[in-house]
């Protein structure tokens, strides 16, 4: 697993320079890697591990208890293939696991400013404002293109700063856009995307029969022990208790597996996304990404998988030139003249009695002080009225207790006062 290191210098002559971290090691997801940044995964990759164990270790009971035992009630060496097949299977299975979470399923870049927007005739209009200065340019929340001459609208992310190709979504598990994103899949600790989707349905329905082949077998083994001991076949089951528990054991996961391999069949036939089946409902209306039965089973599990559109093990590119004056940019990040679809909303104050803030609101430097002192003295007052709320009060504190009241927050009027008092002592 990655740990941040700590930063390097240089060996030049300017030992104040720093060698550029690699993308894996300035990564700003949520994701993990493995081995310099060659294998990255969820955050949730210790789920792996169970994952794992729950497949290899009822093959590992099935080898030694039944595969074994099976070497010798079959001749002609079919007992060896039996164990054979169990294992090489197995490894297929795990190297699939490995395909589908170790991978990138498809994380789209983010970017470094948020795009500019496109020129509309009614933004060039409105380009100036009454006083003669520049007005912001809003970016539009949603944009429409056109997929197979149907009209899709695309959203824009406001961590990635981009507008989301289509079937993109942002996982917020592991807080990237992922192209043509299906699900996150906790079992295997990864997004399912672009990517690594074809290895995930191949892994699903991989360990659906390997559940039915260990299922199976278990039975074989019963069957051999009734006939060769002429016994009843409830008898024979308690000559192996392991062939009962892995029945029972792989009973139970086919229908998971089983239900779960059936299920993105149709969604591959239909070429939908998980997300894009419990979201949209492509039953009640068209889906523009269907192209016939067999077509969409080309496009997933016989087309060109697309290169990765990061190099994790590449230094991070540093922007050329001097950093731009805070002046020169915009409120949401980007361009000065440039606004995050999200900015202008309002924003609920934490102190009471303030008016909400919004985001294109002018504030100056000194409003943020004047803010926290007054937060500050609001809570101390209340502080103060409350631990003396319950306590009697005599005249004299009485009368305290009402000038107490009246203070204003963090000695703001005391200042005030001081400063009073000393001009009156200088005019005496």
């Amino acid at each position: 697993m990655y740990v941040v290191p700590p930063p390097r210098s240089s060996d030049g002559a300017g030992g104040d320079e720093r060698v550029a971290p690699r993308v894996f090691e300035a990564w700003k997801g949520s994701n993990v890697f493995f081995l310099q940044g060659r294998f990255i995964f969820g955050p949730d990759v210790r789920s792996l591990f169970l994952t794992i164990f729950l497949i290899v270790g009822p093959v590992a009971v099935f080898c030694v208890f039944v595969a074994r035992n099976l070497m010798h009630r079959f001749s002609h060496h079919l007992g060896v293939i039996i164990m054979i097949v169990a294992v090489v299977f197995t490894f297929y299975d795990m190297m699939l696991l490995l395909l589908t979470s170790g991978r990138d399923p498809g994380i789209i870049p983010r970017n470094a400013h948020p795009p500019e927007p496109e020129p509309t005739e009614s933004s060039a209009n409105n380009e100036t404002g009454p006083s003669g200065t520049p007005q912001q340019l809003r970016l539009p929340r949603t944009k429409d293109v056109n997929v197979n001459g149907v009209t899709v609208k695309i959203k824009y992310c406001d961590t990635c700063m981009l507008y989301r190709p289509p079937r993109c979504s942002h996982c917020s598990i592991c807080n990237n856009c992922v192209e043509r994103f299906d699900h996150h899949c906790p079992w295997v600790g990864q997004c399912i995307g672009l990517r690594n989707y074809r290895f995930f349905y191949m892994f699903v329905f991989s360990t659906t029969l390997l559940c039915i082949f260990v299922f199976s077998f278990c039975w074989v083994y019963i069957v051999k022990i009734r006939n060769a001991e002429q016994i009843s076949i409830w008898h024979a089951m308690t000559k192996t208790p392991a062939s009962i528990v892995l029945i029972i054991y792989t009973f139970v996961c086919v229908w998971f597996v089983g239900g779960l391999s059936v299920f993105h069949l149709y969604l591959i036939s239909t070429n939908q996304t998980t997300y894009e089946n419990f979201r949209y409902r492509y039953d009640r209306r068209a889906n523009p990404y269907n192209r016939g039965l067999i077509h969409n089973f080309m496009e997933t599990f016989f087309s060109p998988i697309p290169p990765s559109k990061n190099n994790f093990r590449a230094r991070v590119r540093r922007e050329p030139g001097p950093q731009p004056n805070n002046s020169s940019r915009s409120p949401g990040g980007g361009p000065a003249g440039f606004m995050s679809p999200n900015m202008g909303k309002s924003i609920g104050d934490l102190e009471m009695g303030h008016k909400p803030v919004h985001w294109d609101e002018p504030r100056s430097a000194v409003d943020p002080v004047r803010d926290l002192d007054v937060g500050l003295g609001g809570l101390l007052d209340e502080k103060e009225s409350v631990s003396r709320e319950n306590m009697p009060l005599e005249g004299g504190e009485r009368e305290n207790r009402m000038m107490n009241s009246r203070r204003s927050s963090w000695g703001q009027r005391s200042a005030a006062s001081s400063e009073f008092v000393a001009d009156s002592a200088y005019e005496h």
